[in-house]
C-alpha cells in the first residue's frame, strides 16, 4: 500500500477512527496499530510479513536476554545475545539484498584470472522496507547493550515500534529511545496534532505528486535516451532527477510524519532544505537525517569517529560513506556514489578550513557555495541513477562535451520545482512548507485555508503519472 493511493485514502481514516473511538486503552491501541501495520505491509506481499515478524520477535527477545545478563553482571553473555541478533538481522538482509551481488562480483573476479566458478544465483525478490526495519531492530539491541535504555517488557509497545505503518517501509529510521516511550504511555487526542498532521500530509503529497512525479517524466526520458540528446538536455535530466528524488523521498517522509501525528506520535525530521547546503558535509546533515545519524551513532563512533589520528578519521568517514552507498542497493554505482561523497568531505580533515562556511561571508559567497554544492550533489545523483558505471562514465563525458541537439522535455514541471525551492528558501526556519507564521496575510484563517484548498486541487489536477516511491526499492 502506498501513500498516494486510493487504498491508503480509505485505510488511514479507518485506522484513525478505530484507534481513537474504539480502542480505549494503551495496550489495545498498540496491538491495533500492530495489526493495522501488518495489514498495511501485507497489502504488498503477505509472504514477506514473516520476515518482519521474525525480526521483531528475535529483537524483542534479545533485548530481554541482554538486559537480564547485564543485570547479572554477565556482560560477555549479553554480548553473545547481541551478536546473535545482529547476525540474524544482517544475515536476512544480506541474503535478500546482497547475496546475488557478491556472488556475481566474485564470479567476475575469478573469471578475470581464467577461473570459472559456477555460483548459484538466488534471484530473490527484495522485501519492501527491509533495510529500514532491520536498522530499527538492530539499534534497539545495541542501545540496550550500551545501557542507553532499559529493555522493554511491553511487547505491544515494542511491536508497534518496529511495525508502525507510517514509517515502516521507507523511514524515517526511528530509534527505540524515541518511539518506545511514546507507545508506552497513554495517548490523548490533540486537535493541534491532527491539524499539523494533515498539513504535513498535504505538503508531502505536493512534493511527491506535483514535483517528483512530474520531474520523473523528464528524468526518465533523458536517462532512457541519453545517447541521443545534447549536453544541455543531459544536465536538465540530471537536475530533474535531483528534484525528483528530493520531492519523492522528502515527500514520503512528510506524509509519514504527518500520518504519525494523527495518532499522537512524533517522528524525527528526515530532511531540512538540503539543496540550500553550502558544503557536502552540511548536505549530509540535512539529507536523510535518520540514516546519517544512524550510521554516525552505530558505525562511525564505534570505529573511533574523529577521536583518533587524521588517517584513521579519514578511514572511518570513507567506511561510513561506503556503507551508506551499500545500504541503498547492491550495485557498484551505489558504492561509487558513496565514495564520491566521501571525496568531498575527507580533505576537510587535513585542511581544517575546507568545507567550513564563515558566517561573515557575503551573500554572494553564500550563494556561490550553495550553487557549487548543488552541482556536486547533482553529479552524484547521476551516478546514483545510472544502471552501471560504464553508463555513468559515458553520461558524464557527454554532459561536459557540449553536444548539440537539445530539447527540454516536460518544462511545465519547472513551475512546481520553483514553488518547492522558493518554499524551502523562505521557510528554512519553519517545520515544513505549510507551517505558516501567524503574521502578515497568514494570520487570516481564510487565507490559509484558501492556500490549502488550492494546493489540494493542484495535486488532484496536475499530478504526474509516476506512482511508486523511489526509496521503496531500498
Amino acid at each position: 500500500m502506498i501513500f498516494n493511493s486510493f487504498a491508503y485514502l480509505l485505510f488511514l481514516p479507518a485506522v484513525f477512527l478505530i484507534y481513537w473511538l474504539v480502542c480505549r486503552n494503551r495496550n489495545s491501541r498498540n496491538w491495533f496499530i500492530v495489526g493495522a501495520s501488518w495489514f498495511f505491509y501485507g497489502w504488498w506481499s503477505w509472504k514477506f510479513l514473516s520476515l518482519l515478524i521474525l525480526s521483531t520477535v528475535c529483537s524483542f527477545a534479545s533485548g530481554l536476554l541482554i538486559g537480564k545478563m547485564l543485570d547479572g553482571q554477565k556482560r560477555k553473555k549479553a554480548k553473545i545475545f547481541l551478536t546473535a541478533n545482529i547476525i540474524l538481522n544482517l544475515g536476512v538482509l544480506f541474503l535478500f539484498k546482497y547475496f546475488d551481488f557478491f556472488t556475481s562480483s566474485f564470479t567476475a573476479l575469478f573469471d578475470a584470472f581464467g577461473i570459472h566458478l559456477d555460483w548459484v544465483s538466488l534471484n530473490l525478490v527484495l522485501p519492501i522496507g527491509i533495510s529500514f526495519y532491520t536498522f530499527q531492530a538492530l539499534s534497539y539491541s545495541i542501545d540496550v547493550y550500551r545501557g542507553d535504555m532499559a529493555p522493554t517488557r511491553d511487547a505491544g509497545a515494542f511491536f508497534a515500534y518496529i511495525s508502525f505503518f507510517p514509517q515502516l517501509v521507507a523511514g524515517p529510521i526511528e530509534r527505540a529511545t524515541n518511539l518506545i516511550p511514546q507507545f508506552s504511555r497513554v495517548q490523548t487526542f490533540s486537535y493541534s496534532d491532527g491539524v499539523e498532521g494533515m498539513k504535513m500530509i498535504l505538503w508531502g503529497l505536493f512534493k511527491k505528486m506535483l514535483v517528483a512525479d512530474n520531474c520523473a517524466i523528464a528524468a526518465n526520458y533523458v536517462f532512457g535516451n541519453y545517447e541521443n540528446v545534447g549536453s544541455l538536455t543531459l544536465w536538465y535530466g540530471v537536475f530533474m532527477f535531483s528534484m525528483q528524488i528530493y520531492g519523492d523521498f522528502s515527500g514520503y517522509s512528510d506524509i509519514a510524519i504527518g500520518s504519525a501525528r494523527l495518532f499522537g506520535i512524533r517522528l524525527m525530521q528526515n530532511f531540512h532544505t538540503p539543496y540550500f547546503s553550502r558544503s557536502i558535509k552540511e548536505f549530509w546533515r540535512r539529507w536523510h537525517i535518520s540514516l546519517s545519524s544512524w550510521l554516525r551513532d552505530y558505525l562511525y563512533y564505534p570505529l573511533g569517529g574523529s577521536r583518533c589520528g587524521k588517517h584513521r578519521h579519514a578511514r572511518n568517514l570513507f567506511i561510513v560513506f561506503l556503507a551508506s552507498g551499500l545500504w541503498h542497493g547492491a550495485n557498484l554505482t551505489f558504492l561509487c556514489w558513496g565514495a564520491y561523497q566521501a571525496i568531498f568531505i575527507i580533505p576537510g580533515i587535513y585542511l581544517k578550513r575546507l568545507g567550513k562556511v564563515d558566517v561573515n561571508y557575503s551573500r554572494a559567497k553564500h550563494l556561490a557555495a550553495i550553487f557549487c554544492t548543488f552541482i556536486i550533489v547533482m553529479i552524484g545523483w547521476m551516478v546514483f541513477r545510472a544502471p552501471d558505471m560504464s553508463t555513468a562514465a559515458d553520461f558524464l563525458i557527454r554532459m561536459f562535451s557540449g553536444i548539440a541537439g537539445n530539447n527540454l522535455p516536460e518544462k511545465s514541471a519547472l513551475i512546481w520545482v520553483a514553488a518547492l525551492l522558493s518554499s524551502d528558501f523562505f521557510m528554512q526556519d519553519r517545520r515544513h512548507g505549510l507551517d505558516f507564521p501567524e503574521k502578515g496575510i497568514w494570520k487570516y484563517r481564510a487565507f490559509r485555508w484558501l492556500t490549502y484548498v488550492i494546493l489540494f486541487m493542484a495535486v488532484l489536477i496536475f499530478s504526474g503519472s509516476e506512482k511508486q516511491f523511489i526509496y521503496f526499492q531500498f
